[in-house]
């Protein structure tokens, strides 16, 4: 059985880094999503919505205008 000392430590140390890397991943991806969520000028994804949302505020404007001068 699993009763010899050496395979105990040899699983658990096992189990640990598997854990380790599982837990050093989560934080990695965590920061570069979170990293998307905050303006950089340009690039992320936060500033591209915030584009997005400009132009489509900009044909609300233009339809607008359109509808009430046509």
């Amino acid at each position: 059985m699993l009763t010899n000392p050496e395979i105990i430590a040899a699983l658990f140390a096992g189990a640990v880094s598997v854990l380790g890397a599982f837990f050093a991943f989560s934080r990695w991806m965590i920061s570069k999503f979170l990293s998307e969520l905050r303006p950089n000028s340009g690039s992320s994804l936060k500033d591209q919505v915030t584009r997005l949302e400009k132009r489509v505020d900009d044909i609300y404007k233009l339809l607008a205008e359109k509808e009430h001068h046509g």
